[in-house]
């Protein structure tokens, strides 16, 4: 299992745990990037401290907030991965979701004909470089794990094979039926402060498709500063802009009473903090996927994840601070949140980690490097 991201972990602890746990797979876990970053929250700290072993430390994360600084990222991973996976030369390859690191493992596995599977795959986000990334991974991959239908769909349209694909939902939700959430005063405990109905969570990440990566923040910001509430900003990604984005969130916070930056949550306190909390606000994929098993209300901003399937609790707003105001008062309502009940997640009902690992165990391997091409008649 190769990690590239903060946000990696979260979608992968049980997947890991049920990886680690069953009788015929032997786990072996790469880290690189973020996830190693002091910067970042150094998060492999926390998959140690829960037990899972990190086997290689690959670093290459330039201290950078460019696109040049994204690209030679890739190549350092891509260096780095080359010298480490000659010698360990893996059955199998784990890889999650979208981050563009992620190219540089696929590209290395794809020269020494290592199988990849690919958790993720299918969905769409129009406004992110994530995009062609999650595409040329489904190419590269082997094994396909994807989150909805349409996605599954969508992934044997672009010429996979069908019994390579599996729909089995996001495994980031496992964490509702699995894992112990805290309750308000154990949140209260870790974060420094009560969670609220009123508290208001912002995800917020550069815009990667634009040349200004920045270019639909002012709008945010500006709304932002509308609400009379508290506010919990999560730290941007380690993408071009993100510095400067993580820097204006830190100012927002200073100047403002009941507002606080981190840069880094584990998934339970996350997770926590979403059950509590009255609203999301941003472009991350987690008001997309996550937020509908809590029947949470969700405003997302923009471009980001322009054609990611939705569900009923999100509303979309475009880069205008009164669209955001105004969609932010809707989903503040009570009608609105009277809506929600009886909704589905489109994303899974909480129990893919079992799925995916159960095809890992079973799937011949001698079968996987070849694909064939499905019929174009």
């Amino acid at each position: 299992m190769l990690t590239t991201s903060r946000a990696d972990y979260s979608h992968l602890y049980w997947v890991l745990h049920e990886l680690r746990t069953h009788a015929d797979i032997d786990l072996h876990t790469i880290v690189l990037g973020a996830p190693l970053a002091e910067e970042f929250g150094r998060t492999v700290q926390e998959m140690e401290a829960d037990g899972f072993p990190v086997d290689e430390r690959i670093e290459c994360l330039l201290s950078s907030d460019s696109d040049v600084g994204m690209a030679k990222t890739i190549g350092l991973a891509t260096l780095g991965l080359a010298e480490r996976l000659s010698q360990r030369r893996p059955d199998l390859m784990l890889l999650v979701a979208d981050r563009y690191e992620i190219l540089a493992p696929a590209s290395v596995a794809l020269a020494f004909r290592i199988p990849l599977a690919h958790i993720e795959g299918g969905e769409v986000s129009e406004g992110a470089i994530d995009d062609a990334t999650r595409n040329a991974l489904t190419k590269l991959s082997h094994l396909h794990f994807t989150p909805t239908e349409r996605a599954r769909r969508r992934v044997i349209a672009m010429g996979e094979e069908p019994w390579r694909v599996h729909r089995t939902g996001a495994p980031s939700l496992d964490h509702l039926r699995r894992s112990v959430l805290l309750d308000r005063a154990a949140l209260a405990a870790r974060l420094g402060f009560e969670v609220t109905d009123a508290t208001v969570v912002v995800a917020y990440h550069p815009v990667t498709l634009a040349d200004d990566t920045l270019f639909e923040a002012d709008a945010l910001f500006a709304a932002l500063q509308r609400i009379d509430a508290p506010v919990v900003f999560c730290f941007p990604n380690a993408d071009a802009g993100g510095r400067r984005l993580a820097e204006r969130a830190k100012s927002f916070c200073d100047a403002r009473q009941r507002a606080t930056l981190f840069v880094n949550l584990n998934p339970v306190v996350y997770w926590s903090l979403l059950s509590h909390c009255g609203l999301m606000v941003g472009n991350s994929s987690s008001g997309i996927m996550e937020t509908p098993a809590l029947k949470l209300p969700t405003v997302n901003v923009g471009m980001r994840q322009q054609g990611r399937e939705r569900a009923p609790n999100v509303l979309d707003a475009p880069a205008d601070g009164d669209a955001i105001t105004m969609a932010i008062e809707r989903a503040r309502s009570a009608s609105f949140r009277e809506s929600l009940s009886g909704m589905e997640n489109p994303y899974g009902d909480g129990d893919a980690a079992p799925r995916i690992v159960r095809v890992l165990a079973e799937v011949e391997l001698d079968r996987l490097l070849m694909k064939k091409a499905t019929s174009v008649d």
